[in-house]
């Protein structure tokens, strides 16, 4: 391995579009310093298939939950799924789950009904969250700040609300993941963010599939884009490429493989 190691915080090997390459493209993520990946869940599906990914590789833990887009599916029956899956081995997490308000067929009970229920497994097995959140900042909110006063702490995935609500997740305790939308031409907010935000308080990912930072915007995203986004960080807080890489592992240890 050639420079410092890389922590990709937040991927999905899991998807059909690896199907046909995946072992050569996490060989080739490997090959450029990547040497620890959290596949992220989304559905029933696939946490098994993120288990079965942590299963193979070495280099890969997982992160167990159900994003809001896909609560639909759940009941009580197959919650005690995730459950159970949550206390497999090489589960880091409890995520991506959250708040989408996006799309117009949103139900936002039920979405804040099964979010609460998942916080409520983090702070069960005291493990992290990895949150997601669109168009549904002060409810996101509002759900944190109560089991804030649980100890339950984690990462808001994508960050893309502003600088005073980065403040108040700091003060809970949460970290901040920066992708590829840092490098887009429209990311000015962002931008302003990790200006913000202490470097101590950054983690890297990419969400790839989706979300390639420039100049590979519209493409299959991989691990392999990390250090565009590292340098990205790197120019707007001025300071080195190589700091940046060892705080956000560093940080990314701390909140995922500290116990």
């Amino acid at each position: 391995m050639k420079g410092l190691a890389i922590f990709e915080t937040h991927a999905h090997y899991d998807d059909k579009s690896y199907d046909v390459d995946r072992d050569e493209v996490l060989r080739e993520v490997f090959d450029k310093g990547v040497d620890r990946i959290i596949n992220v869940s989304s559905d029933l599906r696939s946490m098994e298939n993120t288990l079965e990914l942590a299963r193979n590789y070495d280099q890969i833990y997982a992160a167990i939950g159900i994003h809001p887009d896909e609560v639909y599916e759940l009941n009580e029956n197959n919650f005690q799924k995730v459950r159970e899956l949550s206390l497999k081995d090489k589960v880091v997490a409890i995520g991506e789950i959250g708040l989408d308000y996006h799309r117009d067929d949103h139900n936002k009970d039920t979405q804040r009904h099964w979010f609460e229920r998942q916080m409520q497994l983090a702070s069960a097995l005291g493990k992290p969250v990895i949150i997601h959140s669109r168009d549904a900042c002060e409810d996101t909110l509002d759900v944190l700040r109560e089991f804030a006063h649980q100890g339950v702490r984690g990462v808001m995935h994508c960050y893309s609300y502003s600088v005073e609500t980065a403040r108040e997740l700091l003060k809970m305790g949460y970290y901040i993941g920066i992708g590829g939308v840092v490098t887009f031409k429209n990311s000015r907010k962002l931008i302003e963010v990790v200006d913000e935000v202490p470097l101590e308080r950054i983690l890297l990912e990419t969400d790839c599939p989706y979300m390639a930072p420039t100049p590979y915007r519209g493409t299959r995203n991989y691990s392999g884009h990390l250090p565009l986004i590292a340098e990205k960080i790197a120019a707007i807080k001025d300071v080195q490429y190589q700091k940046v890489l060892e705080k956000t592992y560093k940080n990314a240890k701390d909140l995922f493989l500290s116990k």
